[in-house]
């Protein structure tokens, strides 16, 4: 098959749904299907233009056998709504030119977000006269407006109406967890247009490493540590500040580290908070090269998923895989009710708390510090399910047996319309 992946994020940006298209188009490539890939200059999480990309409105890459078409979006380190506008528009426009001009798709799968990408994604789909999968990573304008990043009625109202357009036009919709299922079934869209695909982690790349001799605990003086990881975006929908005042709670013991990794600006924030709350057992790294993430992984005796209180049930975080893959335990500070709590509990490899509460993460973390074999089980427990239900290869088979379907489909409906023609 020829394959367009249109997504507002790929390679090299190194957390969230990066890491995920690039496996997903690598991976088509090596099934034998020809893939491109319809994508913004690299700029997140950072908000800025990585500086070998700058000064350049289209350019063309391959990677492993994945032809990469990049353009220029309008993007600002700290955006206001118009920078916001600009940003998702700049992608838009900028982005259907390469679309347009590649060769013809037999599938396309476009992301969200970015959920405006859905107008072009739509638009090229009925001038190729090809199937749209719409991937859903996330529910806009829902999240947004839930965690406040989205107040301003007329926004609202538009994403509303982009996000119908988006469920309407989209052959199918591939979701990452059993609340979007509800959320979309709640909103009128047909269960036969809903296909549920985990997002996944290579199991192979990531796994359970030794402590002993690790390279990480020795760059940062963390052998003989017990230490509690948390490696992702520091933004709104985290409330990382619960996990430094955690932090501080237990900082009369010793051998108990907290290790944030994470990008400049979230750092900087943190480090005032570390500094306010005495939380001097807290060590705050920049991200990692992706190739030394078993290795990270690897150093920690827990692994951190933190979300805030209003985070809307549905969110799943796609760390709690690759923390699952890592045999590490899981403390998550996570709504009861959501995505990310069933998960984890349907994993057997972690702990719940309540989000935003310092006293009762410190206490996991304390529970977990004095009883090492508890440890060991819960990792045991995280790696096992993470290979029976988070493989690649399995997502994998997935997303190509759905490409499949929708060519079958399409040959189906063309045969019905040259049988009536020639009638």
């Amino acid at each position: 098959m020829r394959i367009l992946i249109y997504s507002y994020n790929y390679y090299p940006e190194p957390i969230g749904i990066a890491p995920l298209m690039t496996e997903l188009a690598e991976g088509l490539v090596r099934r034998g299907h020809q893939v491109r890939v319809v994508t913004a200059m690299p700029n997140y999480p950072e908000r800025q233009i990585y500086q070998s990309y700058r000064g350049k409105w289209y350019l063309t890459e391959y990677k492993n056998g994945v032809q990469i078409q990049r353009s220029y979006v309008w993007i600002r380190p700290q955006p206001n709504l118009l920078d916001r506008v600009l940003l998702d528009a700049s992608f838009v426009v900028s982005s259907f030119v390469p679309a347009l001009i590649g060769w013809r798709p037999d599938v396309i799968l476009s992301t969200s977000p970015s959920l405006p990408v859905c107008v072009p994604a739509a638009f090229l789909g009925w001038l190729r006269a090809c199937p749209v999968i719409l991937n859903l990573q996330d529910i806009l304008p829902e999240a947004a407006v839930h965690v406040g990043l989205l107040k301003h009625q007329l926004l609202i109202q538009l994403f509303t109406v982009l996000e119908k357009f988006a469920y309407h036009t989209a052959s199918k919709i591939s979701v990452i967890a059993d609340g979007f299922v509800d959320n979309l079934l709640s909103k009128g869209v047909e269960a036969n247009k809903i296909v549920q695909i985990p997002n996944w982690v290579d199991v192979n790349f990531i796994r359970p490493l030794s402590k002993e001799n690790n390279p990480f605990r020795a760059a940062h003086n963390l052998n003989g540590k017990f230490v509690v990881l948390y490696s992702g975006n520091i933004a709104l929908t985290q409330g990382l500040e619960s996990v430094i005042k955690a932090a501080s709670v237990l900082r009369h013991i010793p051998d108990v580290v907290f290790v944030i990794v994470g990008e400049a600006k979230g750092l900087q924030r943190l480090q005032q908070e570390c500094l306010d709350c005495g939380a001097d057992n807290v060590l705050l790294l920049p991200f990692q090269p992706r190739k030394y993430l078993p290795q990270m992984l690897a150093a920690a005796d827990v692994g951190l998923v933190v979300q805030k209180k209003n985070v809307v049930s549905f969110n799943m975080p796609s760390k709690i895989q690759v923390l699952l893959a890592s045999g590490r335990v899981l403390i998550a500070s996570v709504p009861d009710n959501g995505t990310a709590a069933r998960a984890i509990r349907q994993s057997g490899g972690g702990v719940i708390v309540p989000p935003e509460d310092p006293q009762a993460l410190a206490m996991a973390v304390l529970d977990l510090y004095k009883n090492p074999e508890k440890v060991k089980t819960l990792g045991y427990k995280s790696r096992q399910y993470a290979v029976e239900h988070y493989a690649f290869e399995q997502a994998l088979n997935q997303y190509e047996t759905l490409c499949y379907s929708l060519l079958a489909d399409g040959g189906a409906i063309q045969s019905t319309i040259v049988t009536k023609q020639e009638v």
